[in-house]
């Protein structure tokens, strides 16, 4: 059975979306570099962290990193990256509203789970099978599956930006022991990776 991970982008004051968030902004009125940049204009410098990043067998995220949409299912929202998602993969999306699995180009299918992130970790695993589960984001349900003790490697890519308010990362996550595995630093991003410490 594979690990579950989590890579985020955060900020060097901790967050990992801007304030405001909006279907215009979808990381908050922020710099639209600040927390990504590294992954395009520093693709070759990053490009083992970029290619990380979706290397899993499975992957689970939060409604509000799905899209836009809050309530009931009212309009045909089917995710910021266009037909052909970047998880090739199934991504299971907590949710409060039952919807219908959306399958999409390039072998994404996007499943809606409201049970909560342990019935969502359950049907993860068993799609990957002998692979890793990626925990995408955003900050809300990675905090979730910290204080839950689900995760078993947070890979922090910390940002030289101050956003000074947002959806930060650690919020409502109780103490906890963290080891590091391996800090690496290139001129846009100081890549850093923990493993939560259990008793």
């Amino acid at each position: 059975m594979g690990f579950v991970y989590t890579d985020i982008a955060v900020s060097a004051d901790g967050f990992a979306a801007g304030p405001r968030q909006s279907e215009a902004s979808p990381l908050g009125e922020i710099d639209e570099g600040a927390l990504h940049a590294w992954m395009f204009e520093g693709y070759e410098d990053n490009r083992a962290e970029v290619d990380g990043i979706v290397d899993s067998g499975s992957t689970i995220m939060g409604r509000n990193m799905f899209g836009p949409v809050r309530g009931e299912w009212d309009r045909d929202w089917r995710g910021w990256w266009g037909d052909e998602p970047p998880y090739h993969g199934p991504v299971f999306v907590l949710t409060h509203y039952p919807h219908e699995p959306i399958e999409m180009l390039g072998g994404t299918t996007f499943h809606f789970v409201t049970e909560g992130i342990e019935v969502a970790l359950e049907r993860a695993r068993a799609a990957a099978g002998e692979r890793n589960v990626s925990v995408a984001g955003g900050a809300s349900t990675v905090n979730q599956f910290l204080a839950a003790g689900l995760l078993d490697e947070l890979r922090l890519h910390v940002t030289p930006h101050v956003l000074g308010g947002g959806e930060r990362i650690f919020d409502g996550v109780p103490p906890q022991r963290l080891e590091r595995v391996s800090v690496r630093a290139t001129p846009l991003v100081t890549h850093m990776t923990y493993r939560p410490v259990r008793d």
